[in-house]
């Protein structure tokens, strides 16, 4: 503890006072360093006669009381899980904070002080004869799956075919028998081989094979090994498309498998997707084709409200069967709406991009469904100014879902319902005031639609509408941590009503991160830079009126990957109906932070081999340490495959696992995997796992 200091020297003892009291000239209190070993929280004092703030703490640390006058006293709090590095390998944390001060003689300044923590001490071990993390290593294994059998007997070969194997009733090869028996070696029988060879029923040891080898008529003496059928393993799908090495979300949901799965596996069940949003592009070359088009279903639900600009809604022709998203005068944002269509259903390879398109790839990005049967039903209910309203989105929720409405005095009725409704849009709003969007989501679910929303990008732990709507499944984003486990990405809101995740990228304005490994030349000019952990996807550049690419994060871009995957389980057969479809997406989700469901990601990030059964294309062995705060961490593997982790408080989850599907996630639903659990604080500042073997 910290004791309150203060100074008791007497004035005409001025060499004590300098060396034991520390006088401040400046008025400003002295250095104080605070060690909170392992503690939670630090009591800190101070004597002082001025008004002080404390700031500039690092991320880890906290303050009770950050500002005050006289003596200086606040209770310090550590968040050692904030500051630990990914690859946990930092014993203790150092940072320090800033004590603004001002006298009572109005001098002011600023003194630092230090501030250290210890971590906490996590151990354990991988057990198998496997690749860890792109290492080959040599450890010992209780796993049944990679123990050597003994062999089974040895053959002998001769020089000559002088030494016949007799085939008529038993089988002797009466040379070798000989020799062995001459040597004193049981051997329980011979078997022929062929013209010099034999097969001897004894055990493989030195002094067997010495003695065979001993014979000047012996070509050679091998163990009978005994060997295993192995797995092949697929070959991933790797799209050529320009930009598609950008696109790291789909290999984290193991896309490259699937893909593979689909190249041998019909996906034709039709299946429609109805995004409704702030329109589509159908101009845009990576989508032609891909969806529902005027007089197929295609909607505009939207008014026509014409502002004092004259651009209002941005058509202003009122509701319509043209839902394209328009260029409206001054407008220079893209379309939301084609963005999120791209994730699903950006079409591969040439997309007859015309030479004269300055913005345009004449391959571009891809989209989830590849050559499914899945089209996009695009439904225009957000304005070019980026804001709808309850009402009409209750109207498109039904129309989406096949079910009549009325717009303008007419009646439409989509032709195609859509199994899938995704919904990238949402709002702070009560459930009172959500309750007609609630409606209208209990009518397209009793319809026979599944209804995808994002959970929303406040940054906290707000319930958004109509994602909290019953019947409705909100969505959840996460992003890539370094680790082998993606973490909630900050903006994502958590509350009780999320049930899945998907990527959804960094926090592009306030913490960027690069952790996906792609490299991009925006200027053309030979400097790659590393490519941030945003969403690419198909876009419009309305300055220009072109079609382009865009970068974006959120719930909305997490949202429509689960809408692809859930139109996949109902084209390929996996599911049917809604609820069946449900239950496949959460059962065979990646638990992320603590056991089980949980408020900031549901019962996990969706897993797109293994709700659709793809095949393995990989099989690594591997590490996956999270917190219960959905923190992922990875510690180096050593040479037997033993870890050293310092991290802070909590429960946490040790997995070792494979990783069959490629995205470097390991013992995922499918994946053989061991899971531990350990509680690290003040109380237990260290714990060992043991030995994990997946199986």
């Amino acid at each position: 503890m910290t004791r309150l200091l203060r100074p008791a020297c007497a004035a005409g003892a001025l060499t004590l006072l300098l060396a034991g009291c520390q006088l401040f000239p400046s008025g400003g209190p002295g250095q104080h360093t605070i060690r909170a070993g392992t503690a939670l929280t630090v009591p800190v004092s101070q004597a002082y006669g001025g008004t002080w703030t404390v700031s500039n703490l690092p991320a880890w640390a906290n303050v009770s009381r950050p500002s005050g006058s006289g003596d200086i006293v606040f209770t310090l709090t550590v968040n050692r899980g904030a500051g630990v590095p990914v690859n946990a390998t930092a014993t203790g944390l150092a940072g320090t904070l800033s004590v603004s001060w001002k006298g009572r003689d109005g001098r002011s300044g600023v003194t630092k002080w230090p501030i250290t923590a210890l971590n906490y001490r996590l151990t354990g071990q991988i057990t198998s004869s496997a690749t860890v993390q792109g290492t080959q290593v040599q450890m010992r294994s209780t796993a049944p799956m990679t123990t050597t059998p003994a062999a089974r007997g040895v053959i002998v070969t001769y020089r000559d075919g002088t030494i016949q194997a007799k085939s008529h009733g038993g089988v002797s090869a009466e040379r070798a028998l000989n020799t062995l028996r001459a040597g004193g070696i049981a051997v329980r029988r011979a078997e022929p081989l062929g013209a010099r060879s034999a097969l001897l029923r004894v055990a493989a040891t030195d002094r067997a094979i010495a003695a065979l080898k001993a014979d000047p008529q012996v070509l050679s003496v091998t163990e009978n090994a005994v060997m295993r059928p192995q797995a092949t393993l697929a070959a991933p799908v790797v799209p050529t498309d320009q930009f598609a090495p950008l696109q790291w979300t789909y290999r984290m949901l193991g896309y490259p498998a699937v893909w593979r799965d689909m190249a041998t596996t019909p996906y034709t069940r039709p299946v429609t997707v109805a995004v409704i949003d702030s329109g589509v592009r159908y101009d845009h070359p990576d989508l032609q084709g891909r969806l529902w088009r005027s007089g197929e279903g295609a909607l505009d639900v939207l008014d026509a409200q014409v502002d004092a600009q004259g651009t209002g809604n941005g058509d202003g022709d009122g509701p319509d069967t043209d839902p394209t998203d328009p260029r409206t005068p001054g407008r220079t944002l893209g379309s939301h709406g084609t963005h999120v269509t791209g994730i699903i259903a950006a079409r591969w390879g040439d997309n007859g991009a015309t030479p004269d398109c300055a913005t345009c790839s004449t391959t571009g990005v891809i989209g989830a469904t590849n050559t499914s049967n899945v089209k996009v039903l695009p439904i225009r209910a957000i304005d070019a100014d980026g804001n709808t309203d309850v009402a009409q989105v209750a109207v498109s929720v039904r129309y989406a879902a096949g079910l009549p409405v009325v717009l303008g005095g007419k009646t439409y009725t989509s032709p195609h319902a859509a199994q899938v409704i995704n919904l990238s849009l949402g709002g702070e709003i009560s459930a009172a005031t959500a309750k007609p969007m609630c409606d209208a989501v209990a009518d397209a679910v009793a319809a026979g639609s599944l209804v995808i929303v994002a959970a929303g990008n406040g940054y906290g732990e707000t319930p958004y509408y109509p994602a909290a709507c019953d019947g409705a499944v909100a969505v959840a984003a996460v992003t890539l941590s370094g680790a082998s486990a993606p973490r909630r990405a900050t903006y994502s809101n958590a509350y009780t009503q999320v049930q899945l995740a998907a990527p959804g990228g960094t926090d592009y304005f306030q913490n960027p991160t690069y952790y996906n490994g792609a490299t991009w030349d925006p200027q053309g000019d030979g400097s790659p830079e590393p490519f941030v952990d945003s969403v690419l996807s198909t876009g419009w550049d309305y300055v220009k009126n072109l079609p382009n690419y865009e970068v974006e994060s959120g719930t909305s871009q997490a949202t429509p990957q689960v809408s692809a995957l859930a139109a996949l389980l109902i084209s390929k057969g996996v599911t049917t109906g809604a609820a069946a479809t449900l239950e496949r997406l959460k059962a065979t989700a990646t638990d992320l932070g603590p056991g089980g469901r949980d408020s900031a990601t549901g019962f996990g990030m969706i897993n797109a081999a293994a709700a659709l059964g793809a095949p393995a294309i990989s099989d690594t062995l591997g590490l996956r340490l999270q917190d219960d705060r959905g923190r992922a961490f990875q510690p180096p593997l050593d040479a037997m495959g033993r870890f050293t982790a310092y991290v802070g408080e909590g429960t946490f989850r040790v997995i070792a696992g494979r990783d069959r599907d490629g995205n470097g996630v390991y013992g995922e639903v499918s994946e053989p995997r061991r899971e531990r659990q350990a509680i690290l604080g003040p109380d237990a500042t260290t714990a060992d796992v043991g030995e994990l073997t997946p199986q």
